[in-house]
């Protein structure tokens, strides 16, 4: 767990610097609000992309040599970002950086699963989910800060940060270098069924039905969450207001994921899904209203933040929650499958909450665009009040 703690704060210390900077540095090129959602868009595509190739990775080349190609992938396109600020180089870079992050993301939450038993993994995985998080408190607000006082070229020094976590995937490859005894049983039977006889108790088909429920209500936050870290720097003129948005979602993210691994562990998960689905909606309704308003007083923006940071509660406590679920309802041999599932839930909702308020904020304001992903966040709360059984 070390080990995967020290990969996992370099790796998500690269990407979250760039998360608002990287569209930030696409404008001053001269991009529109559409181009910069692009973006993170594009680099969230292609990170989906490879998410389902890295369990036969895993399987063919080892837990070594695929996270080292992912460290790089992330880590060497950030530097190559200062080159140009045209649109083009940046989104072919961005596709590069997702191909990397795919492979950090799926291996990263792989790992927590495997090397943590049932009954502690909802506080391995808010350990895990605090070092996802603590980068994305500290980074994603000052980023743009950085990039605009002493120059984008120290943000995309700071995006290199991934090449700093290989030795920490050479530890843990050491740990990880063989595949899971279960995945040479027939028909992807786990150890435990094998034993009771129950050889092939799961099919990969019914593992994905399982997974649609948690990885749909993820997605719906995610999407939230993506749309405020892309855009929070231009939705408000003030810039403190903005910075104290940024610090406030990630400050709320973080404490949400880590409170949520030991409440699952207690209760279970499914107690708590539904009523931070429903925050998300009225949080992201409040931030719609807020950036509607003409000429904001201190008031205004302070609903504004208050809003993105409510909506932090949900994305990260959804997070840990939905992760959680998504090991409980497959057996042992699907543990890698949800792992890259529960990934392209988290990355498209994300991506797509890129993409989608950007294209709707450039063509009916960034109030409206905020409301539209409320909707989509309401439209899985029926989702939300149903229960997956557990394997």
């Amino acid at each position: 767990m070390p080990a995967l703690i020290g990969v996992t704060l370099t790796g998500f210390s690269g990407y979250a610097v760039l998360l608002p900077t990287a569209p930030l540095w696409a404008v001053g090129g001269g991009a529109s609000e559409a181009g910069a959602g692009f973006v993170n868009g594009v680099l969230l595509a292609f990170t989906v992309l490879t998410q389902l190739l890295v369990p036969p990775m895993l399987r063919k080349f080892g837990w070594g040599a695929t996270m080292t190609v992912g460290m790089v992938l992330m880590g060497i396109p950030s530097v190559l970002l200062f080159v140009s600020d045209s649109l083009g180089p940046i989104l072919a870079l961005s596709a590069v950086r997702g191909i990397g992050f795919g492979i950090l993301t799926v291996t990263g939450s792989a790992a927590v699963a495997e090397l943590v038993e049932p009954a502690r993994r909802g506080k391995a995985i808010g350990a895990y989910g605090l070092a996802i998080a603590l980068p994305n408190l500290v980074l994603l607000p000052i980023a743009p800060y950085i990039a605009q006082t002493w120059g984008f070229i120290w943000v995309f020094l700071l995006g290199a940060l991934p090449l700093l976590g290989i030795p920490s995937v050479i530890a843990l490859g050491r740990v990880l270098h063989d595949p899971p005894a279960e995945e040479a049983l027939p028909d992807g039977a786990d150890l435990a069924g094998s034993a009771r006889g129950e050889v092939g108790e799961m099919t990969q088909r019914a593992a994905y039905l399982a997974l649609l429920r948690p990885t749909t209500i993820l997605l719906g936050v995610t999407l939230s969450g993506g749309a405020l870290v892309t855009f929070a720097p231009q939705m408000v003129e003030s810039a403190s207001a903005s910075t104290a948005a940024l610090f406030g979602i990630g400050l709320t993210a973080a404490l949400a994921r880590w409170a949520a691994g030991g409440l699952a562990d207690r209760y279970g998960s499914e107690p708590f899904i539904w009523p931070l689905t429903l925050l998300t909606v009225v949080a992201m309704g409040l931030a719609g209203w807020s950036v509607t308003v003409d000429d904001p007083s201190s008031l205004v923006l302070a609903a504004f933040v208050a809003s993105v940071c409510l909506v932090g509660v949900s994305y990260g406590g959804l997070q840990n929650l939905t992760m959680g679920v998504a090991f409980q309802v497959v057996d042992r041999s699907h543990i890698r499958l949800a792992s890259a599932v529960w990934n392209i839930g988290f990355d498209l909702g994300t991506g797509l909450g890129s993409v989608l308020v950007g294209l709707l904020a450039a063509g009916y304001g960034f109030g409206t665009a905020l409301v539209a992903a409320a909707v989509i966040s309401a439209l899985t709360l029926p989702l939300a009040l149903r229960r997956t059984p557990i394997r």
